[in-house]
């Protein structure tokens, strides 16, 4: 799923890109969500205007007069009725990651649950391998967020649950086709559909 912060755009169009290409599961069942939060990414903005952080609503409240935590309560209803075995959630980032500082995201896998899933480290060793140069390294990144959409939902049906953050530095483009080699690695992983590096 991508768009929950609407100024994180590279997801939300390599989702689209791959749905206007008929990504098809060759197994089991995909769902894809290119823009979680269309308010907030109509105004290029993290959330919409006057509104809430969407990735901070979960699990929801179908009754509240915020919009941003109806449509948490209507997204965990789906995840609660289709139970996925992997959710990951597509994000940006202005900073790239660094051990040493906290908070830094770009070009991470993020969980939230120990031991990391091994999912993980094997998706990354991939990605390492498509990466166009070394500023392009990818790393695994354990950083608990209770209140995060990813975190909410593997509590609630015990998924692998993986943010996904490539770094703003590099171009939109780059990072769109980043985003489609995460999601084509993380389906080949889980037996979804099969994909041969290129």
């Amino acid at each position: 799923e991508g768009g929950i912060h609407g100024d994180e755009v590279a997801g939300v169009h390599a989702l689209e890109e791959l749905l206007e290409d008929s990504i098809r599961p060759a197994a089991g069942r995909l769902i894809m969500i290119p823009t979680m939060n269309r308010a907030a990414y109509r105004a290029r903005s993290r959330t919409a205007p006057g509104g809430l952080d969407l990735n901070r609503c979960f699990p929801g409240d179908r009754d509240a007069p915020e919009r941003e935590k109806r449509l948490a309560r209507l997204l965990m209803d789906l995840y609660e009725d289709e139970r996925p075995d992997l959710i990951a959630t597509l994000h940006e980032s202005e900073k790239r990651y660094d051990p040493s500082v906290t908070p830094s995201f770009g070009q991470s896998l993020v969980y939230g649950v120990e031991p990391m899933p091994p999912l993980i480290g094997r998706a990354v060793d991939r990605l390492n391998d498509l990466r166009q140069n070394d500023a392009e390294t990818w790393a695994a990144q354990y950083y608990p967020v209770s209140t995060s959409s990813t975190e909410v939902i593997v509590d609630a049906i015990g998924c692998i649950g993986i943010c996904v953050e490539t770094w703003m530095g590099f171009s939109e483009s780059r990072r769109i086709e980043m985003h489609k080699d995460v999601v084509y690695v993380l389906l080949d992983e889980i037996g979804v559909l099969p994909w041969r590096q290129r």
